[in-house]
């Protein structure tokens, strides 16, 4: 049987007249990433349910009343696959008219509605927003159509147990993380698992200039205690990552793992591994790398 969304939310008709949904998706680049601010920060990615803009014409893209309901859609997959992140109730509406009058900002005041918490990070809804036209899509692209809303397009595809979450460690030969993904997976059970029980060569690649730097993991908790060095200040104590300013390190650091060792090999022939992999990777020259020895 097909789960309609308001089955679920029992939205009432007069509420669903001032509901709308903001649709959260990557910006095409690695800077904006909906779904990992959620995991990381929920709150932080409520407040861009609110952010205005101005237009074409210079005037201030408000999309809500006081009283309208707003339920932020994250995007999931390339498909019409979309997470429920958050579901508010404007209580203000701010301005922007003062001296220090910015490009776009959070244009609202909210409150979360309590009654839905347990179901927030939790359903998946099917919905393909570039077939449908509906009525209440908080985006200037669509066209109101009186027959049709965007609840009534949103089907139930799936409830989690619990909030949403696919930090699955993916194997040793399938990790590839950005710094921000890092300091968030570190933390969690089956990564730390897979980590500490293995020895390894691992690589870290600086996206602004294409630099690598070949380490090796042999010490106490192996990979992850190498790599909780790396979270915790940025350069683990190398002396040319310590020159580079921290904030370009989380921006710009991508974090893989070349070979994986069990924890009964000895450590001289991870020192040789580590030494091949400089080499290849010519990590060694300043041109292309930042390892020193």
């Amino acid at each position: 049987m097909q789960i309609k969304l308001n089955d679920i939310l029992k939205l009432t008709s007069s509420e669903l007249e001032k509901t709308k949904i903001r649709l959260l998706k990557p910006d095409g680049s690695n800077d904006w990433k909906p779904l990992q601010v959620f995991k990381g920060d929920p709150d932080e990615l409520l407040s861009h349910c609110f952010w205005v803009n101005r237009n074409k014409n210079d005037k201030w893209n408000y999309d809500f009343e006081v009283g309208s309901i707003v339920i932020g859609f994250v995007r999931l997959d390339v498909t019409e696959h979309w997470l429920i992140t958050s579901i508010a109730k404007v209580t203000k509406r701010k301005n922007n008219n003062g001296p220090d009058v910015i490009k776009d900002y959070i244009g609202y005041e909210y409150e979360k509605i309590s009654k839905y918490d347990s179901i927030v990070g939790k359903v998946i809804v099917k919905y393909h927003n570039r077939v449908m036209q509906p009525i209440q899509c908080a985006n200037s692209k669509y066209q109101k159509n009186n027959n049709i809303t965007v609840i009534d397009c949103c089907e139930v595809v799936q409830i989690l147990p619990e909030t949403y979450d696919n930090d699955i460690f993916p194997g040793y030969n399938k990790v590839n993380l950005t710094w921000d993904d890092l300091s968030r997976v570190i933390k969690k059970d089956t990564w730390r698992t897979a980590l500490r029980n293995q020895k390894g060569v691992y690589l870290i690649t600086d996206t602004s200039n294409g630099k690598r730097y070949v380490g090796a993991a042999y010490g106490q908790d192996m990979i992850l205690g190498r790599w909780q060095n790396y979270v915790q200040n940025g350069h683990g104590d190398n002396k040319e990552l310590i020159k580079i300013k921290f904030d370009n390190i989380k921006k710009h650091f991508i974090y893989s793992i070349l070979e994986q060792f069990k924890s009964t090999t000895d450590d001289e022939s991870i020192k040789e591994r580590e030494s091949w992999w400089k080499e290849v990777l010519l990590s060694r020259d300043n041109k292309y790398g930042y390892n020193r020895n």
